[in-house]
This record gives structure tokens, sequence and C-alpha cells, in this order.
């Protein structure tokens, strides 16, 4: 079996090297000093086991791995279009693309009954390019729960988390999701096959669509806007908002609105990862986690009100950032 991890940074970088202990053929696309620092020194792993560090195959030049059983997208969701072209030589005929991103992706309305079957969304995917390029019936998704972080050029820390849900958009329990599962397990990871993969992506997007922006523009913590009674009265609007949207799409949630935001709380005093982006200067999430949720609103009848407005205010800010 060949796998690609593409997009090797804290999260791709953790898969590789837990992948790189199984009888699977790994490789890793990676750039810059972390791409350096790995071809050579290995890629160490720093968790609470300890440290230990492999060698890994990794290059920045996807021609010269061939093709894939799978490729593993693990970049945001808004740098798969700029790499479509790179990625056209790791696909043969039956390789599947694992799209290990947050947020809703351009294969999400492929294989949905209903009347919105294979639209695609500006947000996710402008003018279905993606969909073009790679093909939805190659997709699988992932919902990915891991929390790691690059602590120098090839060193990463695994934090916390080992769950990678995978399932097929058509909720079958076919042989390439199956053989994934698998593998992922074998890597020492929780890799369950779900039926429902729409209804655990949005489980996750509930958070990143509401707490992140709203971390953007008042610089606090999860603990911090999920205990304020303001802002989490903003918060529980814009999750309202979300669950009504995601509903009418048919998703089902199992845990309620109140119980999600005390879940964020808990997590304690820990900046997410839309703020540090922003912070650093890096491009947002804002289409992938909130301008698809919209868009999606408009589709099925459902106002937004409260995510427009506060995804209007993120644009702005995004704008004037020094």
């Amino acid at each position: 079996m060949k796998i690609c991890v593409y997009g090797a940074g804290a999260i791709g970088s953790y898969l590789g090297m837990q992948l790189a202990g199984t009888d699977a053929e790994v490789s890793l696309v990676a750039r810059g000093p972390h791409l350096a620092a790995m071809r050579e020194r290995g890629l160490t792993l720093v968790d609470a086991d300890g440290r230990r560090t492999v060698a890994v195959n990794c290059t920045d030049d996807p021609s010269a791995l061939g093709p894939q059983d799978y490729v593993i997208l693990t970049l945001k969701a808004h740098s798969t279009l700029p790499v479509v072209d790179q990625l056209q030589p790791l696909l043969g005929r039956e390789t599947a693309v694992v799209t290990a991103q947050n947020g809703i992706l351009w294969w999400y309305f492929h294989a949905l009954p209903g009347p919105l079957a294979n639209r695609h969304l500006e947000a996710a995917d402008p003018d279905g390019r993606i969909w073009r390029a790679l093909g939805p019936g190659r997709a699988i998704g992932c919902v990915v729960y891991p929390s790691c972080e690059i602590v120098e050029p090839g060193v990463v820390r695994h934090i916390e988390g080992t769950r990678f849900m995978v399932g097929e958009p058509d909720g079958s329990k076919s042989a390439r999701v199956t053989a994934l599962s698998e593998v992922l397990t074998a890597a020492g990871l929780k890799a369950p096959v779900r039926r429902k993969i729409r209804d655990d992506i949005w489980f996750k997007l509930l958070g990143n669509a509401t707490f992140n922006p709203v971390s953007v523009l008042t610089r606090a913590t999860l603990e911090q806007m999920g205990r304020d009674p303001d802002a989490r009265a903003v918060i529980r609007r814009m999750m309202t908002e979300a669950v009504a949207v995601a509903t009418a799409l048919g998703v089902t949630f199992a845990m309620d609105i109140d119980k999600r935001i005390d879940a964020a709380v808990d997590v304690g005093a820990h900046r997410t990862s839309m703020l540090q982006d922003f912070e650093q200067g890096r491009p947002l999430e804002l289409d992938a986690l909130v301008a698809a949720v919209t868009e999606m609103g408009r589709l099925v009848s459902v106002p937004t009100p409260t995510l427009d407005q506060i995804l209007a205010l993120v644009r702005l800010a995004v704008v004037a950032r020094p």
C-alpha cells in the first residue's frame, strides 16, 4: 500500500510518523525549513512517551513519487486549489483522496441524496475547479481530532488526541475505506469507519465556525469566550444558525448546543488556530469554516444573520491587519 501525506505540517507530520511504523510505503510532501530538516535529520516526534526520530521519505516534488493508493490531504482547505495540478502525478485510476481537513469541502454534495446532489459551493470550491481536477469519486472524508505543533523544523509535538474518523460520501463501508481504517489503526490511531461522515464533520465544524472567528475579533481563549455571558450568547446564536442549516441538509447532532459550548470551555485557555494564523499574518480558513455554512444556508433558505455579521467583521479585520 502506497500512501502520500500531502502537506506535512504539524498534523501531516504526526500522521506520517505514525504510518511509518506500518507496512505501508509512506511519503510526505512538505516544503521549506521543515522539509530541509526532515531530509537532513529525519522527523522527530515529541509526545507523552518521550522523543523519537525516524527517517522519512519526503519531498517537495510529487512527480517523484508516482501514483499512490491513498493521498491524504493535510493542508488547510484554502490551500487545496493552488496545488491541484501538483497532485496529478499522485493520482492513478484507483487512487483515493482522503481529506483530513476542517470545514465544508469540495466534495460535500457528492453522493448526497436530494435536490442538491452534485452541487458545488463557491466558498469551498470556486467554479468547481477542485471537483473537476480531482474527481469527487476519489474522495474519502476524514475528521481530524489530534492536536499537534511544529516546535522547530523537523520536530513535531503531539499534544493530545488520536482520532482520524473516516467515511465514504455515500455512507458505504467500501473496501478502500475499510483498508484505510485498518492501516490507520495499525499506526496506533483511532480510525472508525463512519456511515454518516457529514454528521461528524458538522459536529466539529460547530466549534470551528463559531469560536474561531469570534476569537479573531476578541483575542480570547476558548475558556474566556465560553464563560463570558455576552460572547457566549453570540456563539450560541451562531451555533443555532449552523445547526438549522445542517438539519435542513439531513444532519443530526448527538450533543445539544450548550453542551457543545461547555465542551470547548473545558479545553481551557486554548487560543484557536484561526487566531494564531491571524496574529502571524497567515490566510484564514474563513471560507471552509464559515462562508460555506452561510452559502449552504442560502441554498436551503435558512437565514444566518449572526454568522453573516461575524464573517463580515473578520474579513474586514483581515484587510485592516497591520
